[in-house]
């Protein structure tokens, strides 16, 4: 059998980050600088709120993998206030609703990591994780390699994901 090889070069940043050796580019808060690029294509913003957004994740652990963040940058979900804590909870919802309708999993992880001890890459921005899940997603390639194969490209991801958003609304 020849060797095979599984090419992910866009997982490179993501190792880079890592290891400590990031761009100052990687220093600032994604969840701050993205809304504010002006291209939500670009940004990987599939949906905004009036006080949070939904964003895909860069470097997911599975396909439609969504994180949904409030403008405001606090890494304290008690400092939220009321309407803002609303909001991200319903985007939560409405993002399980256009998941269901783009990719049908089988079911979903939801999680809020608080701090660098809890698994906060951005630790110093509260957000909400959600993972859509499927019967099988997990084989050997995670178990023994510690790669996951995504079977769609982000920038697929992202039209999939906001197209069931916009149905959503119509």
């Amino acid at each position: 059998m020849a060797n095979q090889r599984l090419w992910a070069p866009w997982r490179l940043e993501y190792i880079k980050a890592a290891r400590g050796q990031a761009s100052s580019a990687q220093d600032e808060c994604i969840f701050c600088s993205k809304p504010k690029l002006g291209d939500d294509a670009e940004a990987l913003i599939p949906y905004r709120g009036e006080r949070c957004f939904v964003m895909l994740n860069a470097f997911p652990y599975n396909n439609g993998h969504l994180m949904i963040a409030p403008y405001e940058h606090t890494g304290e979900l008690e400092a939220l206030d009321e309407p803002t804590a609303l909001e991200l909870m319903t985007l939560t919802q409405r993002s399980l609703r256009a998941l269901n309708r783009a990719y049908e999993p089988d079911g979903f992880n939801l999680g809020i990591n608080l701090g660098t001890i809890a698994g906060a890459g951005f630790a110093d921005h509260v957000h909400m994780h959600v993972v859509p899940r499927w019967a099988g997603d997990t084989n050997f390639m995670p178990v023994i390699a510690d790669t996951r194969v995504l079977p769609q490209a982000l920038a697929d991801g992202y039209a999939a994901v906001r197209d069931a958003f916009a149905a959503l609304e119509g």
